[in-house]
């Protein structure tokens, strides 16, 4: 999949250089350049870019201003600030931007930035082709196993080196899909299961386990930060030893927020 690329700069030089640059990415189609914001605003809304390589510092509207008024259309493509200047960087993330990199532009830093919105397009991509995560319905099996004959353990078993273990869902960081599989995730173990996310989530204590995206399911009690992402998605960030972070998709931020008050 190629991405549409529209790159903003009002110095001929910086845009050569940067067209120069992608070439060497096969997953990047230049299909537009702009030398200035208003420029490229018309532009944005006559054409769906993915992608948009944008410098900050210009005459007129800024890179920043125009980083603001992107989000107010209905199409938003994914924006990469290229910038000589270190200090706007905060600003540059409050607009959503997936990347921040520095000029002179190293190639490496520049595949890092491109891999990050190649990255979200499947993930947006590969969730809007699922189907919503239903939400619980008041007659919620899980809050009532003794009325069906049920012995409640709060326990899940899963396979450790060849044997199974019991992991109490104190210790489950989180649940999540990996090519297939499902796995548990503790302080420091990865740990297969025959259960899908959806048995796990019928089985764990709906008051701590959230679901934050088709592919995961967090215990809210293990998580220590929430990073904002992009487009009105976040990460967590749990403490397990490899800080892990867990993806909330949009749909799921909504009820995360409100659960957690923010």
């Amino acid at each position: 999949m190629k991405l549409k690329a529209l790159i903003v700069d009002d110095e001929y030089p910086a845009r050569q250089e940067l067209r120069y640059a992608l070439s060497s990415f096969d997953n990047i189609e230049i299909v537009g350049e702009a030398t200035n914001a208003q420029e490229a605003l018309a532009l944005i809304k006559a054409l769906d870019y993915q992608v948009l390589f944008l410098d900050i510092s210009m005459p007129g509207m800024s890179g920043l201003e125009l980083g603001a008024a992107i989000q107010e259309l209905p199409r938003q493509p994914y924006i990469i600030f290229i910038t000589a200047y270190d200090e706007y960087a905060i600003q540059a993330f409050e607009v959503n931007a997936v990347d921040y990199v520095l000029k002179p532009v190293e190639p490496g830093r520049l595949k890092k930035a491109i891999d990050k919105v190649v990255k979200i397009t499947q993930e947006v991509s590969a969730s809007e082709s699922q189907p919503a995560v239903p939400e619980p319905q008041e007659a919620d099996p899980r809050l009532a196993p003794a009325q069906q004959g049920q012995i409640k353990i709060d326990r899940i078993p899963a396979e450790k080196q060849g044997k199974t273990v019991l992991v109490a869902e104190s210790d489950i960081f989180y649940a999540f899909t990996e090519q297939d599989y499902i796995y548990i995730k503790t302080y420091s173990d990865k740990l297969f299961t025959r259960f899908t996310l959806k048995e796990l989530e019928a089985r764990l204590n709906p008051a701590v386990f959230f679901r934050t995206h088709r592919c995961y399911l967090v215990n809210l009690h293990k998580v220590k930060e929430i990073v904002p992402f992009f487009n009105g998605t976040y990460n967590l960030v749990v403490e397990d030893k490899e800080n892990s972070e867990v993806p909330v998709s949009r749909a799921q931020a909504k009820k995360l927020r409100k659960i957690l008050g923010f």
